[in-house]
């Protein structure tokens, strides 16, 4: 599969024109009357703001409805294998795509681009083998949010590197401020995805080159269950079933001072909504963090963008093009919507609450794999690495059995034989 995305550098982010094409700011134009928009995606703030500018869309005769939730990657899939799909446009990330690539239920762009989207920058286009697939809007890292108010407590500033981390956490329970100061969403998949970008942080690769091939079953791979085993160990018992917004409740509720959270939930970390004023006046947020001497953060970039789907009618495909457009247009940009997310928007101005995405771009994170066969490697680390967190495993047999298990599941799909 020949993918691609155009380099990121802090210069998109600060709205520069040689980066974004015109200096121009567009209005956001709905061509489309009539038709039916069904919207899935998951539940975070951006994409609030997009769906509500999607609506703006709505006529008599053109229906414009969402689904918002945490389980969008559970029901879009099915939703758009119907005839007609139950969804017409759908919230995509650098892993999520590929399912529906698979399944065939997304359709190419580029007609839609030409009739309704000549506008679009080109950096926004994902293209897959040659088609434009995904309307990108927004770019994410997992970032350090730590309670400055805790640190001060113990004297600690906030860490650089996972051993500093490590040590404050620590030095926190020691003091009696809190038994369990690390949150974060370590359920299947994101125990999985915790465990990827660990491995990067220790320079490992996760295929071998060139191949759909697993390589994690190393030196590299050992540590990074060591690592990750540590970190858990200042964790609420029952981490393992934490979702992103189980970590984020957790965060409100005062349960943890330490945690790696994804950049486009930090905005709600840090508002009145949910959580006391001693912990929203002391949330703060900083770079992702570096591990066992490693110079690249142990983290990975991510995008979100939109799709349309496949099996819907063309009218129906055009009203939800324009619409995810509106949703997605520089219009939809102001002080309050500005530090969602690091938007990959013309006129986008980075919020100090984005920060941490754009000094994790200038530290060499890496991209999240946008291989069709990653998500299989994440879901089975996801699976296998809980026995090794509980004690039940070692970490040889555990990195044996995420292999086993990738290539099992590859082979099913056909891309190993």
């Amino acid at each position: 599969m020949n993918y691609s995305f155009r380099n990121i550098s802090r210069v998109a982010f600060l709205g520069v024109a040689t980066f974004l094409g015109s200096t121009e700011i567009a209005t956001a134009s709905c061509e489309v009357t009539t038709g039916r928009v069904s919207i899935v995606g998951n539940e975070y703030a951006a994409f609030h703001t997009i769906v509500e500018n999607a609506k703006k869309c709505a006529t008599a005769q053109l229906e414009i409805t969402a689904n918002i939730t945490k389980d969008y990657r559970k029901v879009n899939l099915p939703g758009m294998k119907a005839n007609p799909a139950e969804y017409t446009a759908t919230q995509v990330t650098t892993g999520s795509i590929n399912p529906l690539l698979g399944a065939g239920v997304i359709r190419p762009l580029d007609d839609l681009i030409a009739e309704y989207g000549q506008d679009i920058p080109e950096n926004q286009k994902i293209v897959i083998d040659g088609e434009v697939r995904a309307i990108a809007y927004m770019v994410a890292t997992q970032h350090l949010v730590y309670r400055q108010d805790v640190l001060d407590q113990v004297g600690a500033k906030p860490p650089k590197t996972y051993e500093e981390f490590l040590e404050i956490a620590e030095k926190v329970r020691a003091a009696g401020i809190m038994q369990n100061p690390v949150g974060g969403a370590f359920n299947m998949y994101g125990l999985g995805s915790h465990f990827v970008m660990m491995y990067f942080g220790m320079g490992g690769e996760l295929f071998k080159p060139g191949t759909a091939l697993p390589a994690v079953n190393n030196e590299t791979g050992v540590a990074a269950l060591e690592m990750l085993k540590k970190v858990l160990g200042y964790a609420n018992p029952d981490i393992l079933t934490h979702n992103t917004p189980t970590a984020t409740g957790e965060w409100e509720a005062g349960n943890a001072a330490l945690m790696m959270m994804w950049s486009s939930r930090t905005n709600g970390l840090m508002d009145a909504k949910g959580s006391e004023p001693v912990v929203y006046e002391n949330t703060r947020v900083g770079p992702p963090m570096t591990v066992a001497g490693g110079t690249i953060p142990a983290s990975a970039l991510w995008w979100d963008g939109w799709a349309i789907a496949e099996n819907i009618s063309d009218e129906d495909a055009a009203a939800s093009f324009v619409a995810m457009k509106n949703g997605t247009s520089p219009s939809i940009l102001n002080d309050e919507t500005m530090g969602q997310t690091v938007w990959i928007i013309e006129g986008y101005e980075p919020a100090p609450v984005n920060e941490p995405v754009l000094a994790a771009i200038e530290m060499g994170t890496r991209r999240w794999p946008a291989t069709p066969y990653m998500g299989i490697m994440n879901v089975a680390a996801g699976k296998e690495i809980a026995d090794f967190i509980t004690g039940k495993q070692d970490a040889a047999a555990t990195l044996a059995d995420i292999e086993a298990a990738y290539e099992a599941s590859a082979r099913e799909k056909g891309f190993l034989e």
